[in-house]
């Protein structure tokens, strides 16, 4: 078992650090707010440290998992950051969603410490978290994510290094690109459906099955026929992760027309108040 430093115990990296600590790892925390450290540490056990150095200080590895850019940044560079607290041979894991700007810039951070860096974002939602079943995407170097992956593994059913340093977050980026068209094809279909005088639950049982299944028809499909919203990942979120991929386009010169546009139909809903609603509110636009 590890000695594991986990920064940031969100709705996502709370019950990541659960399960590390589930399998036996000694465990060190720390969030913003100590006073969720605390809370969450007498419920399971470890460490409560008071800066992301703390709890960096004499770990083998390091996991964190923020918000964004400018987050990610706060809990590693400075004297208080986990980086000043990094020995020779720390592998620092990343499982937020940021650009691969950011994690490029820590991989090589880190290495002038003789520490290093995996850019480790996630899909599977809180779901995935709380169940341990996340699918994670990395970028860094072959033999430190070899020595992560057994802790990684944790909280997954699937992990996989995609490449240098960057790879893990241009895969997620990937991964919210294909999700926003599926979601979005998804709510037309349903609204088409509701509009047609279909019974919208006999046709998501049927196409299901066939070459129109997906994850989200699966475990949104229902949900979004019946407007409820108010569980997994958050709008904010997601227009958060399509900006991140919208950004990393201009500079790649790829082609992102219906990522854009739907990007501009989720700032619809978070302008009728739906900044909290899970992504599959995006059929609100539409009307029943």
């Amino acid at each position: 078992m590890a000695k594991v430093g986990f920064i940031g115990l969100g709705v996502m990296g709370a019950p990541m650090a659960k399960h590390l600590r589930a399998k036996g790892h000694e465990l060190t925390v720390y969030n913003r707010t100590i006073a969720k450290a605390e809370k969450w540490a007498a419920e399971n056990g470890g460490r409560v440290a008071k800066t992301p150095r703390e709890a960096a200080d004499g770990q083998e590895f390091v996991l964190a998992c923020v918000g964004n850019d400018d987050d990610l940044r706060q809990v590693t560079i400075g004297p208080d950051g986990a980086f000043a607290g990094l020995r020779k041979g720390t592998i620092f894991v990343d499982h937020t969603t940021a650009s691969a700007e950011v994690a490029r810039e820590l991989h090589e951070a880190a290495g002038k410490k003789g520490a290093a860096f995996i850019d480790a974002p996630v899909s599977g939602g809180q779901a995935g978290a709380e169940n341990g079943v996340l699918t994670i995407m990395c970028g860094g170097d072959a033999d430190a994510y070899a020595k992560a992956e057994p802790v990684i593994m944790s909280f997954a059913r699937a992990c996989r290094l995609m490449g240098p340093a960057g790879s893990g977050q241009l895969t997620k980026m990937i991964n919210q690109i294909c999700i926003a068209g599926v979601v979005q094809g998804l709510s037309e279909g349903i609204h088409f459906g509701q509009q047609a005088g279909l019974d919208i639950e006999a046709v998501l049982d049927v196409i299901s099955k066939g070459a129109a299944g997906s994850w989200q028809m699966e475990n949104r499909g229902r949900t979004m026929n019946q407007g409820k919203f108010d569980f997994g990942f958050a709008v904010d979120w997601m227009r958060k992760d399509l900006a991140i991929c919208l950004a990393e386009a201009r500079k790649n010169g790829a082609s992102l027309p219906v990522t854009a546009l739907v990007d501009q139909f989720y700032a619809d809903v978070q302008a009728k108040g739906g900044r909290r609603w899970d992504t599959s509110s995006l059929i609100s636009r539409l009307g029943k």
